[in-house]
């Protein structure tokens, strides 16, 4: 198969410029060609074992898989992680809450301070918070058992130490709200579940057919399921002065600015992605 086969199959399920960027991802990818590569032709030169791989991802892309896990990775801020069925393919608008400067933290190598990631999936915001700020103390939660042994490798791989572990924000044990953990956060953030199941009919079939739901959706009674536990852990958990900072879903910006804002935070500030959709918000506990 060469790549000109490869991305007009592709053109069955995306649209031509996408099919012809997934072909490329494939090729560079996994066989090492560049585009120069394939206009010398050298596509034409792939072993009969590579040839027979590339079959199999072809027939894996043309049933909507999406390419970062049929290549088992996913750039993100600058940085390739591992990913697979089990954790959400890390995503732009993430990036940019990662990027959301200044973070407050007491120096800028995050020197005493303490940082949580809740919904920590592939490990992507905790691990580049953790690379960014090398003195920071960073822990990381997740529900799914098999979700944090992919950010443990991610850790690993990265030469970052996070602390991992496996919490329902939920349903959070006891120990988490008492003693030394008790107003001891600096920043807690988070990109939780937060589309609703009423917007099923929007999304894209690979998304719907193949991305872990527990990671995605919330009831449509209570968009802000995830949000308000999370605050409400955050009025124990951080420090005075201590903040938040969360990846939301643009139709219920408003209705996070108002919920914070009745359980006291100050300093509430929206902030729009790079497609003007209102994505990230922040918050601060009370100094007093």
């Amino acid at each position: 198969m060469t790549y000109n086969e490869l991305w007009r199959q592709l053109v069955q399920i995306y649209d031509e410029g996408e099919a012809k960027a997934i072909a490329r991802m494939v090729y560079e990818e996994r066989f090492g060609l560049t585009l120069s590569d394939i206009y010398l032709g050298r596509e034409t030169q792939l072993s009969a074992a590579d040839q027979t791989e590339l079959q199999f991802i072809a027939k894996r892309l043309l049933q909507g898989e999406p390419i970062q896990y049929v290549l088992g990775q996913a750039d993100f801020c600058g940085r390739t992680f591992m990913v697979n069925e089990h954790v959400l393919i890390p995503r732009p608008e993430t990036e940019e809450l990662c990027n959301w400067k200044p973070l407050p933290l007491p120096s800028p190598k995050g020197e005493g301070a303490k940082i949580l990631d809740i919904g920590t999936g592939s490990g992507c915001i905790a691990i580049t918070l953790a690379a960014m700020y090398p003195q920071a103390e960073v822990t990381a939660w997740d529900i799914s058992p098999e979700a944090l042994k992919v950010a443990e490798e991610n850790a690993r791989r990265h030469n970052v130490h996070v602390t991992f572990e496996q919490v329902d924000i939920l349903s959070i044990p006891p120990l988490y709200m008492e003693g030394d953990r008790g107003e001891a956060l600096s920043l807690i953030v988070s990109n939780p579940p937060y589309i609703c199941n009423k917007e099923r009919a929007t999304m894209a079939v690979n998304v719907l057919e193949h991305e872990p739901h527990t990671a995605l959706f919330v009831p449509d009674d209570d968009p802000l399921l995830f949000y308000r536990a999370i605050a409400q852990f955050g009025q124990t958990a951080l420090k005075q002065g201590g903040w938040l900072y969360f990846e939301i879903n643009p139709l219920y910006a408003r209705e996070m600015c108002d919920m914070l804002r009745l359980m006291s935070y100050h300093d509430i500030e929206l902030k729009a992605d790079q497609y003007g959709k209102q994505r990230m918000i922040r918050a601060r506990k009370a100094l007093c």
